[in-house]
């Protein structure tokens, strides 16, 4: 019995430690931790972007294209675009609900939506479609 129970502890600890660390990206240079720990994030810019008006993320129906995956100085959250403009955001559901998603990155100086939080796996521009997978 205490070895089922030992079991079960390691993998709720391994599940923890899966869900946790797919809450942000590795290899996305939008997030940088400073020496003090803290960390200073850059959300896409919106200068010479064509923005309609922002959909709230607390309507229904924003998300249409699936949700946007962005780190914000705020944390991981779900937007209804990749600009991540104020009420376009709300927090991650990520590991809690199944969604249609893409993960938002930068590498080197471009953003690219990324179809897994991993970079380099199915990413393509910003300026592109994405294909979202349900996560």
């Amino acid at each position: 019995m205490n070895a089922v129970l030992r079991l079960l502890a390691l993998v709720s600890t391994a599940l923890a430690a899966t869900t946790a660390g797919a809450q942000f990206v590795k290899g996305n240079e939008a997030v940088q931790v400073m020496p003090d720990g803290s960390r200073m994030v850059e959300t896409p810019p919106t200068d010479g972007a064509l923005l309609a008006k922002p959909c709230p993320a607390a309507q229904v129906g924003c998300a249409g294209g699936g949700w946007k995956m962005v780190e914000t100085p705020d944390g991981l959250m779900e937007c209804s675009e990749v600009y991540a403009r104020p009420t376009t955001c709300r927090p991650s559901t990520y590991g809690a609900e199944k969604k249609s998603r893409v993960w938002v990155v930068k590498t080197g100086a471009e953003w690219k939506h990324c179809q897994y939080p991993i970079v380099g796996t199915g990413c393509v521009s910003i300026k592109r479609l994405p294909n979202p997978a349900v996560q």
